[in-house]
């Protein structure tokens, strides 16, 4: 999928709104941290974007490499890994991964919310490939977990009451156990794990 001249390729899938990725980029050490991000669908033409938020590993290597590889996954412990701890790989693409994209991430400016500093990255795909095509089922339990992954990041951050964050995790948690599989249940458990795990 990729362009002849190979400096462009396409999306290998469709993204629409904030499509949540697991996001590879390599580090100093040569591993690849893998963390989530949230990937908004291109608009007017333009490309896809993506913030990071504070001094991240993806904000760094994003600087030092110039971009990474964007992959779509729908196991729910290994988003739930990448989003809440520091997760590394020898590959550039996780096991599991059913699509994904390596991109060019070009900085296209910054804010400060509070003491947390804000910047904001074009994705420009340049290569990708579809790994496994399989029909689309939606499971309310996977989308749970993105959400108790989303409230636990924000734990102890400035602007964010803690109680209505624990009704969040509480309420998805819920959500998860009960709409979900075995993995779903299973990243519940990390997601307690690796944030406060008292809610």
């Amino acid at each position: 999928m990729t362009d002849p001249d190979g400096k462009r390729a396409d999306w290998p899938v469709e993204l629409r709104g904030v499509t949540e990725t697991v996001v590879a980029t390599r580090g100093p050490n040569d591993r690849w941290n893998l963390a989530a991000l949230g990937v908004h669908a291109p608009a007017d033409g333009g490309p896809a974007t993506a913030t990071t938020f504070g001094n991240t590993r993806t904000r760094r290597n994003f600087h030092r490499e110039g971009g990474g590889y964007v992959q779509f996954v729908d196991d729910p412990v290994v988003f739930a890994d990448a989003a809440l701890s520091i997760s590394e790989s020898e590959e550039s693409v996780v096991e599991g991964a059913t699509a994904w994209a390596r991109v060019d991430a070009e900085q296209t400016g910054s804010e400060a919310d509070g003491d947390t500093r804000l910047e904001h990255w074009a994705l420009r795909p340049v290569e990708s490939d579809v790994v496994r095509e399989s029909p689309f089922a939606v499971n309310r339990g996977f989308y749970a977990v993105v959400e108790t992954t989303v409230a636990a990041s924000r734990l102890g951050v400035d602007g964010y009451d803690t109680e209505t964050l624990r009704e969040r995790l509480r309420y998805f948690a819920d959500v998860a156990r009960n709409c979900g599989g075995d993995r779903e249940r299973e990243a519940i458990e990390r997601v307690r794990e690796h944030a406060d795990g008292d809610w």
